[in-house]
Protein backbone atom coordinates (compact mmCIF):
# COMPACT_ATOMS: atom_id res chain seq x y z
CA UNK A 1 0.00 0.00 0.00
CA UNK A 2 1.32 3.71 -1.38
CA UNK A 3 1.63 6.13 1.61
CA UNK A 4 1.79 10.36 1.09
CA UNK A 5 4.29 12.49 2.36
CA UNK A 6 4.46 16.04 3.50
CA UNK A 7 6.72 18.36 3.54
CA UNK A 8 5.86 21.01 6.51
CA UNK A 9 8.42 23.79 5.75
CA UNK A 10 7.88 26.24 8.73
CA UNK A 11 9.11 29.16 10.55
CA UNK A 12 10.99 27.32 13.26
CA UNK A 13 11.72 23.43 11.60
CA UNK A 14 11.39 21.83 8.34
CA UNK A 15 9.22 18.15 9.15
CA UNK A 16 8.73 15.21 6.94
CA UNK A 17 5.45 13.37 7.93
CA UNK A 18 4.05 10.34 5.92
CA UNK A 19 -0.01 9.35 5.99
CA UNK A 20 -1.38 5.95 4.99
CA UNK A 21 -4.57 5.76 3.57
CA UNK A 22 -6.34 6.03 6.18
CA UNK A 23 -5.20 9.80 6.67
CA UNK A 24 -3.48 8.61 9.91
CA UNK A 25 0.17 9.35 10.78
CA UNK A 26 2.68 6.78 10.13
CA UNK A 27 6.30 8.90 11.32
CA UNK A 28 7.35 12.30 11.39
CA UNK A 29 10.71 13.81 11.45
CA UNK A 30 11.73 17.21 12.55
CA UNK A 31 14.85 19.55 12.05
CA UNK A 32 15.05 22.82 13.59
CA UNK A 33 16.10 26.06 11.90
CA UNK A 34 17.63 29.19 12.79
CA UNK A 35 16.44 32.37 12.43
CA UNK A 36 18.82 35.41 11.95
CA UNK A 37 18.16 39.10 13.85
CA UNK A 38 20.33 41.66 12.15
CA UNK A 39 19.19 44.17 13.97
CA UNK A 40 15.71 45.14 15.31
CA UNK A 41 12.78 44.43 13.30
CA UNK A 42 14.75 42.54 10.48
CA UNK A 43 14.69 38.58 10.49
CA UNK A 44 16.24 36.07 8.06
CA UNK A 45 17.35 32.91 7.19
CA UNK A 46 19.53 31.16 5.22
CA UNK A 47 18.00 30.03 2.11
CA UNK A 48 20.07 26.70 2.10
CA UNK A 49 19.39 25.91 5.89
CA UNK A 50 16.00 25.82 5.13
CA UNK A 51 16.80 23.91 2.17
CA UNK A 52 19.26 21.38 4.05
CA UNK A 53 16.56 21.01 7.25
CA UNK A 54 14.03 19.83 4.91
CA UNK A 55 16.08 17.38 3.01
CA UNK A 56 17.17 16.15 6.32
CA UNK A 57 13.93 15.43 7.68
CA UNK A 58 13.27 13.81 4.42
CA UNK A 59 16.02 11.51 4.63
CA UNK A 60 15.12 10.80 8.61
CA UNK A 61 11.11 10.09 8.16
CA UNK A 62 12.32 7.42 4.92
CA UNK A 63 14.92 5.99 6.99
CA UNK A 64 12.38 5.94 10.07
CA UNK A 65 9.77 3.96 7.95
CA UNK A 66 12.06 1.69 5.82
CA UNK A 67 10.35 3.28 2.75
CA UNK A 68 11.69 3.83 -0.66
CA UNK A 69 10.56 6.38 -3.42
CA UNK A 70 8.16 3.59 -5.07
CA UNK A 71 6.30 3.62 -2.16
CA UNK A 72 5.17 7.10 -2.09
CA UNK A 73 2.06 8.39 -4.20
CA UNK A 74 2.86 11.87 -4.22
CA UNK A 75 4.33 14.75 -2.21
CA UNK A 76 2.44 17.72 -0.65
CA UNK A 77 4.88 20.75 0.38
CA UNK A 78 3.20 23.31 3.14
CA UNK A 79 5.32 26.30 3.51
CA UNK A 80 6.05 29.28 5.59
CA UNK A 81 4.54 31.81 3.56
CA UNK A 82 5.48 35.58 2.40
CA UNK A 83 9.35 34.88 3.46
CA UNK A 84 11.18 36.18 -0.10
CA UNK A 85 13.72 34.43 -1.43
CA UNK A 86 15.52 35.87 -4.71
CA UNK A 87 18.17 33.73 -6.10
CA UNK A 88 20.57 33.51 -9.74
CA UNK A 89 18.70 31.31 -12.47
CA UNK A 90 22.20 30.38 -13.78
CA UNK A 91 23.99 29.39 -10.61
CA UNK A 92 21.01 28.64 -8.28
CA UNK A 93 22.24 30.69 -5.35
CA UNK A 94 20.55 32.95 -3.52
CA UNK A 95 21.18 36.57 -3.99
CA UNK A 96 20.79 37.38 -0.32
CA UNK A 97 19.12 35.91 2.80
CA UNK A 98 15.93 34.92 3.23
CA UNK A 99 13.67 37.65 3.75
CA UNK A 100 11.17 35.63 6.45
CA UNK A 101 7.47 37.00 6.91
CA UNK A 102 8.10 39.29 10.14
CA UNK A 103 10.67 41.27 8.91
CA UNK A 104 10.11 44.51 8.79
CA UNK A 105 12.72 46.31 7.09
CA UNK A 106 10.43 47.84 4.32
CA UNK A 107 7.35 49.08 6.67
CA UNK A 108 8.87 52.70 5.34
CA UNK A 109 8.57 51.76 1.79
CA UNK A 110 5.08 50.46 2.31
CA UNK A 111 4.14 54.05 4.26
CA UNK A 112 5.51 55.93 1.05
CA UNK A 113 3.06 53.81 -1.34
CA UNK A 114 0.06 54.14 1.30
CA UNK A 115 1.40 57.77 0.64
CA UNK A 116 1.03 57.71 -2.97
CA UNK A 117 -2.48 56.59 -2.81
CA UNK A 118 -1.74 52.91 -4.21
CA UNK A 119 -3.60 50.88 -1.69
CA UNK A 120 -7.28 51.25 -2.22
CA UNK A 121 -6.52 49.50 -5.88
CA UNK A 122 -3.71 47.50 -4.62
CA UNK A 123 -6.82 46.32 -2.39
CA UNK A 124 -9.22 45.67 -4.35
CA UNK A 125 -6.78 43.59 -6.81
CA UNK A 126 -5.15 41.52 -4.08
CA UNK A 127 -7.51 41.26 -1.29
CA UNK A 128 -4.72 42.74 1.03
CA UNK A 129 -3.22 45.53 2.47
CA UNK A 130 0.11 47.50 2.02
CA UNK A 131 2.19 45.94 4.82
CA UNK A 132 5.63 44.77 5.13
CA UNK A 133 4.51 41.12 6.09
CA UNK A 134 3.93 40.62 2.28
CA UNK A 135 6.26 39.42 -0.31
CA UNK A 136 6.43 42.51 -2.34
CA UNK A 137 8.10 44.92 -0.50
CA UNK A 138 10.72 42.39 0.44
CA UNK A 139 11.40 41.70 -2.81
CA UNK A 140 12.00 45.65 -3.86
CA UNK A 141 14.48 45.55 -1.04
CA UNK A 142 16.55 42.91 -2.34
CA UNK A 143 16.48 44.59 -5.53
CA UNK A 144 17.54 47.88 -4.54
CA UNK A 145 19.64 46.94 -1.69
CA UNK A 146 21.74 43.77 -3.24
CA UNK A 147 24.63 45.17 -5.38
CA UNK A 148 23.48 43.96 -9.26
CA UNK A 149 20.58 42.49 -8.78
CA UNK A 150 18.08 44.87 -10.30
CA UNK A 151 20.24 44.61 -13.46
CA UNK A 152 20.65 40.75 -13.12
CA UNK A 153 16.92 40.93 -12.73
CA UNK A 154 16.53 43.00 -15.48
CA UNK A 155 18.37 40.78 -17.71
CA UNK A 156 15.93 37.95 -16.90
CA UNK A 157 18.52 36.28 -14.46
CA UNK A 158 17.46 36.21 -11.24
CA UNK A 159 14.07 33.59 -9.97
CA UNK A 160 11.79 35.14 -7.18
CA UNK A 161 10.06 32.66 -4.53
CA UNK A 162 8.31 31.74 -1.99
CA UNK A 163 9.76 28.38 0.43
CA UNK A 164 7.55 26.23 -1.84
CA UNK A 165 8.98 27.75 -5.05
CA UNK A 166 12.47 27.40 -3.51
CA UNK A 167 11.83 23.76 -2.34
CA UNK A 168 10.80 22.60 -5.61
CA UNK A 169 13.57 24.39 -7.62
CA UNK A 170 15.82 22.30 -5.07
CA UNK A 171 13.93 19.07 -5.45
CA UNK A 172 14.16 18.99 -9.34
CA UNK A 173 17.29 20.61 -9.67
CA UNK A 174 16.61 23.92 -10.75
CA UNK A 175 14.02 22.18 -13.44
CA UNK A 176 10.61 24.07 -12.24
CA UNK A 177 10.42 27.61 -10.90
CA UNK A 178 6.28 27.18 -9.50
CA UNK A 179 3.89 28.25 -6.82
CA UNK A 180 0.66 27.65 -6.25
CA UNK A 181 -2.14 30.25 -6.13
CA UNK A 182 -2.70 30.25 -2.21
CA UNK A 183 1.33 31.28 -1.90
CA UNK A 184 1.03 33.59 -4.82
CA UNK A 185 -2.28 35.24 -2.78
CA UNK A 186 0.56 36.62 -0.54
CA UNK A 187 2.61 38.36 -3.04
CA UNK A 188 0.82 41.91 -3.36
CA UNK A 189 1.27 41.10 -6.87
CA UNK A 190 -1.68 38.89 -7.97
CA UNK A 191 -4.60 39.49 -8.76
CA UNK A 192 -7.19 37.51 -7.06
CA UNK A 193 -9.84 37.47 -9.88
CA UNK A 194 -7.71 36.63 -12.79
CA UNK A 195 -5.61 35.00 -10.65
CA UNK A 196 -2.14 35.94 -12.86
CA UNK A 197 0.52 38.04 -11.82
CA UNK A 198 -1.21 41.96 -12.21
CA UNK A 199 1.56 44.19 -14.67
CA UNK A 200 -0.19 47.08 -12.71
CA UNK A 201 0.95 45.95 -9.32
CA UNK A 202 4.50 44.76 -10.91
CA UNK A 203 5.16 48.47 -12.09
CA UNK A 204 3.75 49.99 -8.79
CA UNK A 205 6.44 47.31 -6.81
CA UNK A 206 9.28 47.77 -9.82
CA UNK A 207 9.28 44.09 -10.07
CA UNK A 208 10.41 42.56 -13.59
CA UNK A 209 7.29 39.83 -14.24
CA UNK A 210 10.72 37.76 -15.20
CA UNK A 211 11.00 36.73 -11.87
CA UNK A 212 7.77 35.18 -11.06
CA UNK A 213 7.24 31.71 -11.03
CA UNK A 214 4.27 30.04 -13.11
CA UNK A 215 1.20 29.82 -10.73
CA UNK A 216 -0.12 26.41 -10.42
CA UNK A 217 -3.39 24.60 -8.83
CA UNK A 218 -3.00 23.64 -4.96
CA UNK A 219 -3.88 20.10 -6.05
CA UNK A 220 -2.44 18.22 -9.15
CA UNK A 221 0.57 16.80 -10.71
CA UNK A 222 2.97 19.68 -10.94
CA UNK A 223 6.28 17.98 -11.47
CA UNK A 224 8.08 15.25 -10.97
CA UNK A 225 11.37 15.12 -8.19
CA UNK A 226 14.66 14.49 -9.48
CA UNK A 227 16.64 14.23 -6.69
CA UNK A 228 16.02 12.96 -3.24
CA UNK A 229 13.02 11.08 -4.70
CA UNK A 230 13.34 10.58 -7.94
CA UNK A 231 10.33 10.27 -10.18
CA UNK A 232 7.99 11.16 -7.34
CA UNK A 233 5.38 13.71 -7.69
CA UNK A 234 4.53 16.80 -6.41
CA UNK A 235 0.78 17.01 -6.18
CA UNK A 236 -0.22 19.14 -3.08
CA UNK A 237 1.15 22.81 -2.68
CA UNK A 238 -0.35 25.63 0.01
CA UNK A 239 0.94 28.05 2.41
CA UNK A 240 0.82 26.68 5.74
CA UNK A 241 -2.21 28.22 6.98
CA UNK A 242 -4.70 27.87 3.86
CA UNK A 243 -3.29 23.95 4.03
CA UNK A 244 -4.09 24.28 8.01
CA UNK A 245 -7.27 25.37 7.04
CA UNK A 246 -8.00 22.26 4.55
CA UNK A 247 -6.47 19.92 7.39
CA UNK A 248 -9.14 20.97 9.48
CA UNK A 249 -12.04 20.42 7.23
CA UNK A 250 -13.00 23.63 6.64
CA UNK A 251 -14.89 23.09 3.40
CA UNK A 252 -17.64 25.36 3.89
CA UNK A 253 -18.21 28.76 3.79
CA UNK A 254 -18.79 30.28 7.87
CA UNK A 255 -15.87 27.47 9.20
CA UNK A 256 -12.83 28.79 11.07
CA UNK A 257 -9.84 27.62 12.31
CA UNK A 258 -6.88 29.16 13.95
CA UNK A 259 -3.39 28.14 14.39
CA UNK A 260 -0.64 28.59 17.36
CA UNK A 261 2.24 28.36 16.79
CA UNK A 262 5.12 31.47 16.46
CA UNK A 263 2.27 33.88 15.45
CA UNK A 264 -1.58 33.14 15.54
CA UNK A 265 -3.39 32.65 12.12
CA UNK A 266 -6.87 32.58 11.37
CA UNK A 267 -8.90 31.43 8.19
CA UNK A 268 -12.25 31.72 7.79
CA UNK A 269 -13.41 29.61 4.64
CA UNK A 270 -15.65 31.76 2.40
CA UNK A 271 -16.70 29.85 -0.86
CA UNK A 272 -15.86 30.51 -4.14
CA UNK A 273 -16.31 34.13 -3.86
CA UNK A 274 -14.33 36.28 -2.55
CA UNK A 275 -15.45 38.46 0.94
CA UNK A 276 -13.94 42.09 0.94
CA UNK A 277 -13.34 43.01 4.29
CA UNK A 278 -14.82 46.35 5.58
CA UNK A 279 -12.35 45.81 9.08
CA UNK A 280 -8.69 45.32 7.62
CA UNK A 281 -9.24 41.78 7.28
CA UNK A 282 -7.24 39.48 4.56
CA UNK A 283 -9.48 38.60 1.87
CA UNK A 284 -6.52 35.03 0.39
CA UNK A 285 -7.30 32.46 -1.59
CA UNK A 286 -7.93 28.95 0.16
CA UNK A 287 -6.83 26.53 -2.55
CA UNK A 288 -7.89 25.95 -5.91
CA UNK A 289 -8.60 22.17 -6.84
CA UNK A 290 -9.23 21.12 -10.05
CA UNK A 291 -10.78 24.17 -11.22
CA UNK A 292 -12.72 25.46 -8.57
CA UNK A 293 -10.98 28.31 -6.30
CA UNK A 294 -12.17 28.70 -2.90
CA UNK A 295 -11.31 31.86 -0.94
CA UNK A 296 -11.09 32.12 2.79
CA UNK A 297 -10.82 35.71 5.11
CA UNK A 298 -7.82 35.41 7.56
CA UNK A 299 -6.40 37.09 10.00
CA UNK A 300 -2.84 37.17 11.12
CA UNK A 301 -1.60 38.05 14.95
CA UNK A 302 2.06 38.60 14.62
CA UNK A 303 3.49 37.64 18.03
CA UNK A 304 1.76 34.26 19.18
CA UNK A 305 3.40 31.60 20.65
CA UNK A 306 6.77 33.56 20.19
CA UNK A 307 5.40 35.62 23.34
CA UNK A 308 6.12 32.49 25.30
CA UNK A 309 9.41 31.97 23.94
CA UNK A 310 9.94 35.70 25.18
CA UNK A 311 9.01 34.93 28.34
CA UNK A 312 12.10 31.91 28.65
CA UNK A 313 14.38 33.92 26.10
CA UNK A 314 13.85 37.31 26.90
CA UNK A 315 13.04 37.70 30.42
CA UNK A 316 13.90 34.07 31.83
CA UNK A 317 11.23 33.95 33.99
CA UNK A 318 10.35 30.45 32.86
CA UNK A 319 12.81 28.08 31.40
CA UNK A 320 10.38 25.95 29.03
CA UNK A 321 7.15 26.70 27.20
CA UNK A 322 5.88 23.97 28.85
CA UNK A 323 6.12 26.40 32.28
CA UNK A 324 4.27 28.87 31.24
CA UNK A 325 1.03 26.90 32.09
CA UNK A 326 1.18 25.85 35.75
CA UNK A 327 2.97 29.41 36.17
CA UNK A 328 -0.49 31.36 34.50
CA UNK A 329 -2.02 28.58 36.36
CA UNK A 330 -0.74 29.61 40.02
CA UNK A 331 -2.90 32.94 40.13
CA UNK A 332 -6.53 33.09 39.83
CA UNK A 333 -6.72 35.86 37.28
CA UNK A 334 -4.51 38.86 35.74
CA UNK A 335 -3.97 40.57 38.50
CA UNK A 336 -4.93 44.00 36.92
CA UNK A 337 -1.91 43.30 34.40
CA UNK A 338 -2.01 43.15 30.50
CA UNK A 339 0.54 42.50 28.14
CA UNK A 340 0.07 43.17 24.21
CA UNK A 341 2.73 40.97 22.40
CA UNK A 342 3.85 43.54 19.89
CA UNK A 343 7.10 42.54 19.71
CA UNK A 344 7.14 42.61 15.98
CA UNK A 345 3.96 45.27 15.72
CA UNK A 346 0.79 44.51 15.41
CA UNK A 347 -1.11 42.52 12.62
CA UNK A 348 -4.61 42.27 12.30
CA UNK A 349 -6.76 44.52 12.09
CA UNK A 350 -4.50 47.13 13.40
CA UNK A 351 -1.49 47.08 10.76
CA UNK A 352 0.67 49.19 12.85
CA UNK A 353 4.21 48.44 12.32
CA UNK A 354 5.38 50.83 15.08
CA UNK A 355 3.42 49.14 17.85
CA UNK A 356 5.45 47.99 20.59
CA UNK A 357 5.22 45.42 23.36
CA UNK A 358 3.23 46.78 26.60
CA UNK A 359 2.64 45.39 29.72
CA UNK A 360 0.24 47.88 31.87
CA UNK A 361 -0.82 47.34 35.19
CA UNK A 362 2.17 46.47 37.26
CA UNK A 363 2.33 46.83 40.97
CA UNK A 364 4.12 45.48 43.59
CA UNK A 365 1.66 42.92 43.95
CA UNK A 366 2.81 41.54 40.70
CA UNK A 367 4.01 38.50 40.05
CA UNK A 368 6.17 35.90 37.76
CA UNK A 369 2.82 34.61 37.17
CA UNK A 370 0.85 37.33 36.55
CA UNK A 371 2.94 38.19 33.85
CA UNK A 372 2.44 34.61 32.71
CA UNK A 373 -1.27 35.01 32.83
CA UNK A 374 -1.24 38.32 30.79
CA UNK A 375 0.71 37.05 28.03
CA UNK A 376 -1.44 33.71 27.41
CA UNK A 377 -4.52 36.37 27.44
CA UNK A 378 -2.86 38.54 25.26
CA UNK A 379 -2.24 35.77 22.45
CA UNK A 380 -6.16 35.05 23.02
CA UNK A 381 -7.38 38.36 22.90
CA UNK A 382 -5.77 39.41 19.73
CA UNK A 383 -7.42 36.09 18.04
CA UNK A 384 -10.47 37.82 19.69
CA UNK A 385 -10.30 40.90 17.51
CA UNK A 386 -9.60 38.95 14.52
CA UNK A 387 -12.88 36.59 15.09
CA UNK A 388 -15.03 39.72 15.90
CA UNK A 389 -14.08 41.29 12.48
CA UNK A 390 -14.86 37.95 10.79
CA UNK A 391 -18.40 37.98 12.50
CA UNK A 392 -18.97 41.81 11.00
CA UNK A 393 -17.47 40.85 7.42
CA UNK A 394 -19.46 37.75 6.80
CA UNK A 395 -22.59 38.16 8.79
CA UNK A 396 -22.22 34.64 9.74
CA UNK A 397 -21.99 33.96 13.89
CA UNK A 398 -19.27 31.52 13.88
CA UNK A 399 -20.81 28.19 15.95
CA UNK A 400 -16.75 26.88 16.99
CA UNK A 401 -13.53 27.77 16.39
CA UNK A 402 -11.34 24.41 15.36
CA UNK A 403 -7.97 25.11 16.97
CA UNK A 404 -4.06 23.25 16.03
CA UNK A 405 -0.83 24.48 16.53
CA UNK A 406 1.63 23.96 18.87
CA UNK A 407 0.36 26.23 21.54
CA UNK A 408 -3.11 24.96 21.15
CA UNK A 409 -2.09 21.82 23.56
CA UNK A 410 -1.87 24.90 26.51
CA UNK A 411 -5.40 23.75 27.85
CA UNK A 412 -5.34 27.08 30.29
CA UNK A 413 -4.78 29.05 27.22
CA UNK A 414 -7.47 26.95 24.86
CA UNK A 415 -9.83 27.53 27.79
CA UNK A 416 -8.85 31.74 27.68
CA UNK A 417 -9.98 31.62 24.20
CA UNK A 418 -13.65 30.02 24.84
CA UNK A 419 -13.81 32.70 27.57
CA UNK A 420 -13.07 35.63 25.57
CA UNK A 421 -14.98 34.47 22.27
CA UNK A 422 -17.80 33.32 23.58
CA UNK A 423 -17.91 30.19 21.33
CA UNK A 424 -16.57 26.69 22.06
CA UNK A 425 -12.77 25.81 20.71
CA UNK A 426 -12.50 22.34 19.79
CA UNK A 427 -8.70 21.11 19.78
CA UNK A 428 -7.92 18.60 16.67
CA UNK A 429 -7.26 15.32 17.27
CA UNK A 430 -4.58 15.50 15.40
CA UNK A 431 -1.66 18.23 15.72
CA UNK A 432 -0.62 18.11 12.84
CA UNK A 433 -3.26 20.09 10.63
CA UNK A 434 -1.02 21.40 8.34
CA UNK A 435 1.21 18.37 7.20
CA UNK A 436 -2.79 16.84 6.48
CA UNK A 437 -3.66 19.87 5.02
CA UNK A 438 -0.53 19.51 2.52
CA UNK A 439 -1.11 15.56 2.61
CA UNK A 440 -5.16 15.86 1.12
CA UNK A 441 -4.24 18.28 -1.39
CA UNK A 442 -1.60 15.57 -2.95
CA UNK A 443 -3.73 13.19 -2.17
CA UNK A 444 -6.45 14.42 -4.41
CA UNK A 445 -3.82 15.62 -6.85
CA UNK A 446 -2.68 11.61 -7.99
CA UNK A 447 -6.44 9.87 -7.23
CA UNK A 448 -4.92 8.56 -3.50
CA UNK A 449 -8.11 9.70 -1.86
CA UNK A 450 -11.32 9.78 -3.91
CA UNK A 451 -12.92 13.51 -2.66
CA UNK A 452 -12.94 16.01 -0.12
CA UNK A 453 -16.00 14.16 1.00
CA UNK A 454 -14.00 10.88 1.94
CA UNK A 455 -11.54 13.19 4.33
CA UNK A 456 -14.13 14.98 6.08
CA UNK A 457 -15.07 11.41 7.25
CA UNK A 458 -11.41 11.52 8.40
CA UNK A 459 -11.67 14.49 10.74
CA UNK A 460 -11.96 13.87 14.38
CA UNK A 461 -12.26 16.38 16.94
CA UNK A 462 -10.13 16.01 20.01
CA UNK A 463 -10.69 18.23 23.60
CA UNK A 464 -13.12 20.84 23.77
CA UNK A 465 -13.51 23.89 25.36
CA UNK A 466 -16.51 25.86 26.23
CA UNK A 467 -17.11 29.75 27.43
CA UNK A 468 -17.18 29.79 31.66
CA UNK A 469 -16.52 33.72 31.18
CA UNK A 470 -20.05 35.68 32.55
CA UNK A 471 -21.02 38.29 29.81
CA UNK A 472 -20.37 41.25 31.88
CA UNK A 473 -16.90 40.25 33.02
CA UNK A 474 -15.67 39.10 29.33
CA UNK A 475 -16.83 42.58 28.15
CA UNK A 476 -14.82 44.23 30.87
CA UNK A 477 -11.81 42.52 30.45
CA UNK A 478 -12.42 43.02 26.01
CA UNK A 479 -12.87 46.83 26.83
CA UNK A 480 -9.39 46.62 29.26
CA UNK A 481 -7.76 44.72 26.21
CA UNK A 482 -8.84 47.67 23.72
CA UNK A 483 -7.11 50.51 26.26
CA UNK A 484 -3.78 48.79 26.16
CA UNK A 485 -3.74 48.19 22.15
CA UNK A 486 -4.04 51.72 21.96
CA UNK A 487 -1.37 52.69 24.51
CA UNK A 488 0.93 50.58 22.56
CA UNK A 489 0.02 51.48 19.03
CA UNK A 490 2.67 54.06 16.67
CA UNK A 491 5.37 53.68 19.72
CA UNK A 492 8.17 54.02 17.41
CA UNK A 493 6.71 55.93 14.75
CA UNK A 494 9.46 57.70 12.69
CA UNK A 495 12.34 55.09 13.55
CA UNK A 496 12.32 52.73 11.20
CA UNK A 497 15.95 50.88 10.49
CA UNK A 498 15.35 50.69 6.37
CA UNK A 499 18.70 51.57 5.03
Amino acid sequence: MKTILALDQGTSSSRAVVLGADGKIIAVAQRELPQIYPQPGWVEQDPEAIWSSQLAAIRAVMEQTGLSPVDLAGVGIANQRETTIVWDRETGQPIFNALVWQDRRTAQLCERLQAEGHEPLIQRKTGLVIDAYFSASKIRWLLDNVPGAREKAAAGMLAFGTVDSWLMWKLTGGQRHATDVSNASRSLLFNLRTLEWDEELLRIFDIPRSMMPQVVASSGECVRITDVLPGVPVCGIAGDQQAALFGQMCLRPGMVKNTYGTGCFMLMQTGTEPVMSQNRLLTTVAWQIGRRTEYALEGSVFIGGAAVQWLRDGLGIIGSSAEVEPLAASVPDNGGVYFVPALSGLGAPYWDPHARGTILGLTRGTTRGHIARATLEGIALQVTDILTGMEADSGIAIPELRVDGGASENALLMQMQADFLGVPVVRSASSESTALGAAFLAGIGCGYWRSTEELAERWVAGQSFRPSLGEPERQAQLARWKQAVDRSRHWAEGRSHEP
